[in-house]
Protein backbone atom coordinates (compact mmCIF):
# COMPACT_ATOMS: atom_id res chain seq x y z
CA UNK A 1 0.00 0.00 0.00
CA UNK A 2 1.27 3.46 -0.91
CA UNK A 3 2.20 5.68 2.10
CA UNK A 4 -0.12 8.64 2.75
CA UNK A 5 2.60 11.16 1.87
CA UNK A 6 3.11 9.53 -1.51
CA UNK A 7 -0.65 9.48 -2.11
CA UNK A 8 -0.79 13.21 -1.37
CA UNK A 9 2.18 13.82 -3.67
CA UNK A 10 0.58 11.74 -6.40
CA UNK A 11 -2.61 13.77 -6.01
CA UNK A 12 -0.71 17.04 -6.29
CA UNK A 13 1.08 15.85 -9.43
CA UNK A 14 -2.20 14.83 -11.02
CA UNK A 15 -3.69 18.21 -10.12
CA UNK A 16 -0.64 19.95 -11.62
CA UNK A 17 -0.90 17.93 -14.84
CA UNK A 18 -4.61 18.77 -15.07
CA UNK A 19 -3.86 22.45 -14.53
CA UNK A 20 -1.18 22.41 -17.25
CA UNK A 21 -3.50 20.63 -19.65
CA UNK A 22 -6.39 23.01 -18.99
CA UNK A 23 -4.46 26.29 -18.95
CA UNK A 24 -1.74 27.15 -21.43
CA UNK A 25 1.28 28.52 -19.58
CA UNK A 26 3.21 31.54 -20.84
CA UNK A 27 5.96 30.60 -23.23
CA UNK A 28 8.62 32.36 -21.18
CA UNK A 29 8.24 29.52 -18.68
CA UNK A 30 9.96 27.40 -21.30
CA UNK A 31 13.10 29.56 -21.47
CA UNK A 32 15.07 27.79 -18.69
CA UNK A 33 14.49 24.43 -20.44
CA UNK A 34 15.87 25.50 -23.82
CA UNK A 35 19.44 24.51 -23.01
CA UNK A 36 18.48 20.90 -22.19
CA UNK A 37 18.51 18.91 -25.46
CA UNK A 38 15.16 17.42 -26.47
CA UNK A 39 13.63 15.54 -29.38
CA UNK A 40 11.61 18.25 -31.10
CA UNK A 41 9.03 18.33 -33.88
CA UNK A 42 8.09 21.69 -35.39
CA UNK A 43 4.94 21.86 -37.47
CA UNK A 44 2.63 24.34 -39.21
CA UNK A 45 -0.75 24.56 -40.94
CA UNK A 46 -1.56 22.70 -44.15
CA UNK A 47 -0.44 24.26 -47.46
CA UNK A 48 2.10 26.45 -45.63
CA UNK A 49 2.70 30.00 -46.78
CA UNK A 50 5.80 32.15 -46.30
CA UNK A 51 5.08 32.86 -42.64
CA UNK A 52 4.36 29.23 -41.77
CA UNK A 53 7.45 27.88 -43.47
CA UNK A 54 9.62 30.83 -42.47
CA UNK A 55 8.72 30.56 -38.78
CA UNK A 56 9.16 26.78 -38.58
CA UNK A 57 12.50 26.77 -40.38
CA UNK A 58 13.68 29.82 -38.46
CA UNK A 59 12.91 28.02 -35.19
CA UNK A 60 14.55 24.84 -36.55
CA UNK A 61 17.84 26.63 -37.28
CA UNK A 62 17.73 28.21 -33.83
CA UNK A 63 16.98 25.04 -31.84
CA UNK A 64 19.64 22.88 -33.50
CA UNK A 65 22.24 25.36 -32.29
CA UNK A 66 21.14 24.60 -28.72
CA UNK A 67 21.72 20.88 -29.24
CA UNK A 68 18.14 19.76 -29.82
CA UNK A 69 17.28 17.04 -32.34
CA UNK A 70 14.76 18.83 -34.55
CA UNK A 71 12.51 17.82 -37.45
CA UNK A 72 10.10 20.09 -39.31
CA UNK A 73 6.94 18.35 -40.53
CA UNK A 74 4.48 19.97 -42.93
CA UNK A 75 0.96 18.51 -43.01
CA UNK A 76 0.98 18.78 -46.81
CA UNK A 77 3.16 19.85 -49.71
CA UNK A 78 4.18 23.49 -50.19
CA UNK A 79 4.63 26.08 -52.93
CA UNK A 80 7.62 26.03 -55.27
CA UNK A 81 8.51 29.62 -54.35
CA UNK A 82 9.54 28.36 -50.91
CA UNK A 83 11.94 25.66 -52.10
CA UNK A 84 14.99 27.97 -51.92
CA UNK A 85 14.72 28.36 -48.14
CA UNK A 86 17.65 27.13 -46.03
CA UNK A 87 16.82 23.76 -44.48
CA UNK A 88 13.72 23.03 -46.56
CA UNK A 89 15.20 19.80 -47.93
CA UNK A 90 14.97 18.37 -44.39
CA UNK A 91 11.22 19.09 -44.09
CA UNK A 92 8.94 16.04 -44.12
CA UNK A 93 5.61 16.03 -45.97
CA UNK A 94 3.19 14.20 -43.66
CA UNK A 95 0.94 13.06 -46.51
CA UNK A 96 3.85 11.56 -48.45
CA UNK A 97 6.06 10.41 -45.57
CA UNK A 98 3.40 9.42 -43.06
CA UNK A 99 5.16 6.52 -41.33
CA UNK A 100 8.40 8.44 -40.73
CA UNK A 101 6.52 11.54 -39.56
CA UNK A 102 4.29 9.59 -37.16
CA UNK A 103 7.33 7.87 -35.62
CA UNK A 104 8.98 11.24 -34.97
CA UNK A 105 5.78 12.60 -33.40
CA UNK A 106 5.58 9.52 -31.14
CA UNK A 107 9.19 9.97 -30.02
CA UNK A 108 9.08 13.76 -29.55
CA UNK A 109 9.46 15.49 -26.19
CA UNK A 110 8.21 18.80 -27.56
CA UNK A 111 5.97 19.67 -30.51
CA UNK A 112 6.06 23.32 -31.55
CA UNK A 113 2.86 24.35 -33.36
CA UNK A 114 3.46 27.49 -35.42
CA UNK A 115 1.13 29.77 -37.41
CA UNK A 116 -2.04 27.88 -36.47
CA UNK A 117 -3.94 27.63 -33.20
CA UNK A 118 -6.46 24.84 -33.74
CA UNK A 119 -5.30 21.31 -34.51
CA UNK A 120 -7.82 20.96 -37.35
CA UNK A 121 -5.62 23.29 -39.44
CA UNK A 122 -3.16 20.40 -39.82
CA UNK A 123 -5.57 18.28 -41.87
CA UNK A 124 -4.63 14.57 -41.65
CA UNK A 125 -2.09 15.26 -38.88
CA UNK A 126 -4.80 16.39 -36.46
CA UNK A 127 -5.51 13.01 -34.90
CA UNK A 128 -1.81 12.19 -34.43
CA UNK A 129 -1.07 15.57 -32.83
CA UNK A 130 -4.09 15.30 -30.58
CA UNK A 131 -2.94 11.93 -29.22
CA UNK A 132 0.73 12.87 -28.89
CA UNK A 133 2.29 12.53 -25.46
CA UNK A 134 4.79 15.34 -26.12
CA UNK A 135 4.31 18.83 -24.75
CA UNK A 136 2.59 20.93 -27.41
CA UNK A 137 3.88 24.51 -27.61
CA UNK A 138 1.99 27.24 -29.45
CA UNK A 139 3.43 30.28 -31.23
CA UNK A 140 0.72 32.00 -33.26
CA UNK A 141 -0.99 35.32 -34.02
CA UNK A 142 -4.51 34.25 -35.03
CA UNK A 143 -7.69 34.79 -33.01
CA UNK A 144 -9.42 32.32 -30.67
CA UNK A 145 -6.68 29.76 -29.93
CA UNK A 146 -7.54 26.24 -28.80
CA UNK A 147 -5.60 26.88 -25.59
CA UNK A 148 -6.53 23.63 -23.86
CA UNK A 149 -4.44 21.73 -26.43
CA UNK A 150 -1.17 23.46 -25.54
CA UNK A 151 1.03 23.20 -22.45
CA UNK A 152 2.94 26.39 -23.22
CA UNK A 153 2.31 29.12 -25.71
CA UNK A 154 2.27 32.64 -27.02
CA UNK A 155 -0.84 33.90 -28.79
CA UNK A 156 -0.80 37.54 -29.83
CA UNK A 157 -3.12 38.92 -32.52
CA UNK A 158 -1.31 42.26 -32.51
CA UNK A 159 1.78 40.69 -34.06
CA UNK A 160 2.42 41.04 -37.77
CA UNK A 161 3.40 37.40 -38.26
CA UNK A 162 4.43 34.24 -36.52
CA UNK A 163 7.96 34.99 -37.70
CA UNK A 164 7.93 38.16 -35.60
CA UNK A 165 6.85 36.05 -32.62
CA UNK A 166 9.64 33.52 -33.19
CA UNK A 167 12.07 36.45 -33.29
CA UNK A 168 10.63 37.63 -29.95
CA UNK A 169 10.94 34.09 -28.58
CA UNK A 170 14.62 33.88 -29.53
CA UNK A 171 15.55 37.33 -28.27
CA UNK A 172 13.36 37.06 -25.17
CA UNK A 173 15.08 33.82 -24.17
CA UNK A 174 18.44 35.57 -24.27
CA UNK A 175 19.77 33.85 -27.38
CA UNK A 176 19.85 36.67 -29.93
CA UNK A 177 23.42 35.61 -30.75
CA UNK A 178 21.95 32.43 -32.30
CA UNK A 179 20.23 34.46 -35.07
CA UNK A 180 22.56 33.53 -37.93
CA UNK A 181 21.99 34.14 -41.64
CA UNK A 182 19.80 31.03 -42.02
CA UNK A 183 17.52 32.05 -39.14
CA UNK A 184 17.39 35.63 -40.40
CA UNK A 185 16.51 34.66 -43.99
CA UNK A 186 13.66 32.45 -42.82
CA UNK A 187 12.21 35.01 -40.44
CA UNK A 188 12.51 37.84 -42.97
CA UNK A 189 10.59 35.75 -45.52
CA UNK A 190 7.64 35.30 -43.18
CA UNK A 191 7.40 38.86 -41.95
CA UNK A 192 7.75 40.18 -45.50
CA UNK A 193 4.97 37.99 -46.90
CA UNK A 194 2.53 38.36 -43.99
CA UNK A 195 2.81 42.16 -43.99
CA UNK A 196 2.33 42.43 -47.76
CA UNK A 197 5.92 43.68 -48.12
CA UNK A 198 5.42 45.89 -45.04
CA UNK A 199 2.27 47.72 -46.17
CA UNK A 200 -0.40 46.14 -43.94
CA UNK A 201 -1.51 47.86 -40.68
CA UNK A 202 0.24 45.24 -38.51
CA UNK A 203 3.61 46.58 -39.70
CA UNK A 204 4.56 48.29 -36.45
CA UNK A 205 7.74 50.10 -35.45
CA UNK A 206 8.79 46.84 -33.77
CA UNK A 207 8.61 45.08 -37.13
CA UNK A 208 11.02 47.58 -38.69
CA UNK A 209 13.33 47.26 -35.69
CA UNK A 210 13.28 43.48 -36.17
CA UNK A 211 14.04 43.83 -39.88
CA UNK A 212 16.95 46.12 -39.10
CA UNK A 213 18.28 43.44 -36.77
CA UNK A 214 17.89 40.75 -39.44
CA UNK A 215 19.62 42.95 -42.00
CA UNK A 216 22.57 43.35 -39.64
CA UNK A 217 23.04 39.56 -39.81
CA UNK A 218 23.94 39.86 -43.49
CA UNK A 219 20.77 38.87 -45.38
CA UNK A 220 20.17 40.02 -48.95
CA UNK A 221 16.53 41.19 -48.79
CA UNK A 222 16.33 41.85 -52.55
CA UNK A 223 17.29 38.25 -53.30
CA UNK A 224 14.67 36.94 -50.87
CA UNK A 225 12.04 39.10 -52.60
CA UNK A 226 13.07 37.67 -55.97
CA UNK A 227 12.85 34.09 -54.69
CA UNK A 228 9.32 34.63 -53.39
CA UNK A 229 7.74 36.99 -55.91
CA UNK A 230 9.72 36.61 -59.14
CA UNK A 231 9.82 32.84 -59.41
CA UNK A 232 6.67 31.72 -61.24
CA UNK A 233 6.01 30.07 -64.60
CA UNK A 234 4.32 31.78 -67.54
CA UNK A 235 1.12 29.77 -67.06
CA UNK A 236 0.44 31.52 -63.75
CA UNK A 237 0.35 34.94 -65.39
CA UNK A 238 -2.00 33.72 -68.11
CA UNK A 239 -4.16 32.19 -65.38
CA UNK A 240 -4.26 35.52 -63.50
CA UNK A 241 -5.25 37.31 -66.71
CA UNK A 242 -8.09 34.87 -67.22
CA UNK A 243 -9.20 35.24 -63.61
CA UNK A 244 -9.32 39.04 -63.68
CA UNK A 245 -11.07 39.11 -67.06
CA UNK A 246 -13.55 36.27 -66.65
CA UNK A 247 -13.87 35.27 -62.98
CA UNK A 248 -14.08 38.55 -61.08
CA UNK A 249 -17.36 40.22 -60.20
CA UNK A 250 -17.46 43.70 -58.67
CA UNK A 251 -20.46 44.65 -56.55
CA UNK A 252 -20.06 48.42 -56.32
CA UNK A 253 -23.23 48.83 -54.26
CA UNK A 254 -21.52 46.75 -51.55
CA UNK A 255 -17.93 47.89 -52.15
CA UNK A 256 -17.08 44.23 -52.66
CA UNK A 257 -15.29 42.14 -55.27
CA UNK A 258 -15.54 38.37 -55.65
CA UNK A 259 -13.35 35.97 -57.62
CA UNK A 260 -14.81 32.46 -58.09
CA UNK A 261 -12.51 29.93 -59.76
CA UNK A 262 -13.82 26.55 -61.01
CA UNK A 263 -11.60 23.50 -60.83
CA UNK A 264 -11.53 23.38 -64.63
CA UNK A 265 -9.45 26.60 -64.65
CA UNK A 266 -6.89 25.06 -62.32
CA UNK A 267 -6.56 22.07 -64.62
CA UNK A 268 -6.51 24.11 -67.83
CA UNK A 269 -3.64 26.36 -66.68
CA UNK A 270 -1.73 23.69 -64.75
CA UNK A 271 -2.09 25.51 -61.43
CA UNK A 272 -0.17 23.99 -58.52
CA UNK A 273 0.24 24.74 -54.79
CA UNK A 274 1.15 28.40 -54.29
CA UNK A 275 0.06 29.68 -57.72
CA UNK A 276 -3.06 31.35 -56.29
CA UNK A 277 -1.11 32.94 -53.41
CA UNK A 278 -1.87 36.68 -53.15
CA UNK A 279 -4.56 36.65 -55.84
CA UNK A 280 -7.23 37.73 -53.34
CA UNK A 281 -5.39 41.03 -52.84
CA UNK A 282 -5.79 42.19 -56.45
CA UNK A 283 -9.39 43.52 -56.12
CA UNK A 284 -8.42 45.66 -53.12
CA UNK A 285 -6.60 47.86 -55.62
CA UNK A 286 -9.97 48.93 -57.06
CA UNK A 287 -11.07 52.30 -55.70
CA UNK A 288 -13.63 51.95 -52.93
CA UNK A 289 -13.42 48.18 -52.48
CA UNK A 290 -13.59 47.24 -48.79
CA UNK A 291 -14.04 43.46 -49.09
CA UNK A 292 -12.23 41.18 -51.54
CA UNK A 293 -12.94 37.47 -51.68
CA UNK A 294 -11.74 34.49 -53.66
CA UNK A 295 -13.45 31.09 -53.72
CA UNK A 296 -11.55 28.25 -55.36
CA UNK A 297 -12.97 24.84 -56.22
CA UNK A 298 -10.23 22.46 -55.04
CA UNK A 299 -12.25 19.35 -55.87
CA UNK A 300 -12.60 17.90 -52.37
CA UNK A 301 -13.66 21.28 -50.95
CA UNK A 302 -14.16 24.95 -51.77
CA UNK A 303 -11.43 27.13 -50.22
CA UNK A 304 -12.14 30.80 -49.53
CA UNK A 305 -9.88 33.73 -48.70
CA UNK A 306 -11.03 37.18 -47.59
CA UNK A 307 -9.24 40.52 -47.36
CA UNK A 308 -10.62 43.82 -46.14
CA UNK A 309 -9.88 47.40 -45.19
CA UNK A 310 -11.63 50.38 -43.59
CA UNK A 311 -12.69 48.42 -40.51
CA UNK A 312 -14.60 45.49 -41.97
CA UNK A 313 -13.81 42.39 -39.85
CA UNK A 314 -13.34 39.36 -42.11
CA UNK A 315 -12.42 37.14 -39.18
CA UNK A 316 -15.98 37.45 -37.89
CA UNK A 317 -17.30 37.17 -41.47
CA UNK A 318 -15.37 33.94 -42.15
CA UNK A 319 -16.33 32.35 -38.82
CA UNK A 320 -20.02 33.18 -39.23
CA UNK A 321 -20.48 32.07 -42.83
CA UNK A 322 -17.55 29.95 -44.03
CA UNK A 323 -16.34 27.66 -41.23
CA UNK A 324 -13.12 29.65 -40.97
CA UNK A 325 -11.41 32.58 -39.33
CA UNK A 326 -8.12 34.40 -39.10
CA UNK A 327 -7.40 38.10 -38.63
CA UNK A 328 -9.56 41.20 -38.82
CA UNK A 329 -8.28 42.07 -42.31
CA UNK A 330 -7.26 38.62 -43.58
CA UNK A 331 -9.05 35.33 -43.08
CA UNK A 332 -10.09 32.14 -44.81
CA UNK A 333 -12.68 29.39 -44.81
CA UNK A 334 -13.81 26.16 -46.41
CA UNK A 335 -17.07 24.59 -47.53
CA UNK A 336 -18.14 21.21 -48.88
CA UNK A 337 -21.02 22.53 -51.02
CA UNK A 338 -20.59 22.97 -54.81
CA UNK A 339 -18.93 26.20 -55.99
CA UNK A 340 -22.21 27.68 -57.20
CA UNK A 341 -23.78 27.19 -53.77
CA UNK A 342 -20.81 28.74 -51.96
CA UNK A 343 -20.97 31.76 -54.29
CA UNK A 344 -24.68 32.15 -53.48
CA UNK A 345 -23.86 31.94 -49.79
CA UNK A 346 -21.22 34.65 -50.20
CA UNK A 347 -23.59 36.97 -52.06
CA UNK A 348 -26.22 36.51 -49.35
CA UNK A 349 -23.63 37.14 -46.62
CA UNK A 350 -22.49 40.27 -48.44
CA UNK A 351 -26.05 41.58 -48.59
CA UNK A 352 -26.56 40.88 -44.88
CA UNK A 353 -23.52 43.07 -44.17
CA UNK A 354 -24.56 45.91 -46.49
CA UNK A 355 -24.70 48.47 -43.69
CA UNK A 356 -21.00 47.96 -42.89
CA UNK A 357 -19.85 47.57 -46.48
CA UNK A 358 -21.73 50.37 -48.22
CA UNK A 359 -20.58 53.40 -46.28
CA UNK A 360 -18.11 54.54 -48.96
CA UNK A 361 -18.74 57.30 -51.51
CA UNK A 362 -17.13 56.87 -54.94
Amino acid sequence: MMPKKLWRLKGKLETYRYFCAAFMQAINQLYPMLTTPKKVVVTMHQKPDGDAMGSTLGLYHFLIQLGHTVTVISPTNWADFLTWMPGIKTVLDFERQTAAAEKLIDEADWIFCLDFNTLSRTKKMEEKLNKATALRILIDHHQEPQEEKFAYGASDTSKSSTCEMVYDFITGSGHEDKINVAVAECLYTGVMTDTGSFRFPATTAAVHTMVAGLKSKGIDHSKIHEHVYDNFLENRFRFIGNVLLNRMEVYYEYNTALIAIPQSDLIKFGITTGDTEGLVNYPLGIKGIKLAAIIIDRGEERKSSFRSKDGFDVNVFARKYFNGGGHMNASGGQNKEPLEEVVKKFVQAMKENKEQLSNYEF
